[in-house]
């Protein structure tokens, strides 16, 4: 059987086994998800304005887009815009269908890889990406960016371009991009007289957070709640400097066997365990990317690991008073995620150089400005393209913050992520091969247990090891 064919059936099982337990999770890195949102909520670019081009509507050429999105401020500010801009008269409509990250996933992966025609434009990760576009499933956008005057597919952050795109040929294009790190209360290491190493190791980390922890103010705040992209996330980050990994890798880059069992596992889902009960923020076991940000933004933890985009999303009075740091390493030398939401076109889309105009728009270098004049430029989705890190606005705008980002991002070691080959394709919070859906996320319903005190993590890494196992090679 061929690796594509191989490919296009572990999918289409895994989608069978994840619509059976409902396990698919958040992804990573989001930036105000609404943890509530289900299939219903939708977002519909059609206002109440009825005048059309004569033309156009004459002659059916409005085209209808279909986009699937995942909820959260950056992705919501850009389908409040994009009725002014794609209107009757310009020949396009498009349509947003807003959902959790969850929900996303499901449904866009589901209506992806069976050739369904929900969407015409969807929004998905640097995890699906490479894998769908391997599989033949999205239309390659290089042809269809040469064709643009404003697109100019070389500015694009060569990381970013690089794991969104399959034998050089892109398959999506960035909305924002992001990788990990660490934001810090620099009031309070002032206050207890610490300095924080702009790249620390986990263990400089862990021992600042036990020894500034209080009543009134956790140590740190750090994913634990379940999903692959939530709790998934950030531990993977932590398993690979510590020299563990989830499956060995065959020569051909298939999943070899579970690495669960191995004692480098364990040492890494003790010490973020241990971590969070000696000094994380409450109730930790439910918390991800939207309850940490509040929590700090409250003043109730004093450190947050976590994604970059998070820095362009704090109020002023917050970031003037938070520092940041590289994501903290162990055995390797670098450890920050690389991530992005991006758009792409499927194969199955009826009208790819309409939908490729929608892309275009929101996320070329004219974007930026239009964000920028609507709501400054620290607002500006960042992580991209080259260009905004060479804007002196905004580099003024996010001087706390841009040049940090921009580091970790560069630093991401998304080719070689730990100390030991892996399989599928390159990705450091994750593992890029389909088995990893089901099961980081069934395995992190275990950790969160953990974390929650309702079982031992010898517990939750004999059943973890137990469902990694179901996918050995």
């Amino acid at each position: 059987m061929s690796v594509t064919k191989r490919a296009n059936r572990q999918w289409l099982v895994l989608l069978s086994i994840l619509a059976v337990f409902g396990l698919l999770a958040a992804a990573c890195g989001s930036d105000d998800a609404a943890d509530t949102a289900t299939d219903d909520d939708t977002s519909t670019s059609t206002d109440d304005d009825t005048s059309t081009d004569d033309d156009a509507m004459a002659d059916g050429e409005t085209k209808t887009i279909r986009v699937a999105a995942v909820a959260n401020g950056n992705v919501e500010r850009m389908a409040e815009l994009a009725p002014e801009y794609f209107t009757p008269e310009s020949g396009i409509e498009v349509e947003f269908t807003i959902l959790d990250e969850g929900t996303l996933r499901e449904v866009t992966t589901r209506d992806v890889a069976a050739e369904g025609e929900q969407f015409d434009v969807v929004m998905i990760g640097m995890y699906e990406t490479p894998q769908f576009g391997a599989n033949g499933w999205l239309t390659g956008l290089n042809d269809l960016a040469a064709a643009s005057d404003t697109y100019d597919i070389d500015d694009l952050i060569p990381a970013v371009r690089g794991g969104l795109s399959v034998d050089g040929e892109l398959y999506s294009s960035p909305f924002y991009a992001e990788s990990s790190f660490v934001m810090y209360r620099a009031d309070v290491m002032e206050e207890n007289g610490i300095t924080m190493p702009d790249a620390p190791t986990w263990q400089e980390v862990a021992d600042i957070a036990r020894q500034i922890d209080s009543d009134e103010m956790a140590g740190i705040c750090l994913r634990g709640k379940p999903g692959w992209g939530d709790l998934g996330a950030a531990f993977t980050t932590v398993l690979n400097t510590f020299g563990g990994t989830w499956w060995s890798a065959n020569d051909d880059g298939s999943i070899g066997t579970s690495q669960v069992d191995q004692p480098e596992f364990a040492e890494a889902l003790n010490f973020y365990v241990d971590l969070l009960n000696d000094a994380g923020e409450d109730d930790a076991a439910n918390s991800s990317f939207n309850e940490c940000k509040t929590l700090y933004e409250e003043g109730k933890v004093a450190m947050w690991y976590d994604a970059t985009v998070a820095a362009s999303l704090f109020p002023e009075d917050v970031v003037a008073n938070t520092a940041f740091a590289l994501a903290p390493t162990n055995l390797t030398e670098g450890s920050g995620w690389l991530w992005a939401w991006t758009l792409a076109i499927p194969t199955t889309a009826a009208d790819p150089e309409a939908g490729f105009e929608f892309i275009d728009w929101a996320t070329n270098a004219e974007y930026h400005e239009l964000i920028a004049d609507l709501d400054g430029w620290r607002a500006v989705p960042p992580g991209t393209r080259q260009s905004l890190y060479e804007r002196p606005e905004y580099l003024d705008a996010a001087e706390a913050f841009a040049q940090r980002t921009l580091d970790a991002m560069l630093a991401a070691p998304i080719d070689n992520p730990g100390t030991t080959p892996r399989p599928g394709l390159p990705g450091v919070q994750y593992v890029g091969v389909p088995e990893f859906q089901d099961t980081g996320n069934r395995c992190t319903e275990q950790f969160s247990a953990a974390i929650a005190g309702s079982i031992s993590v010898d517990e939750a890494l004999e059943a973890c090891h137990a469902i990694a196992s179901e996918y050995n090679g």
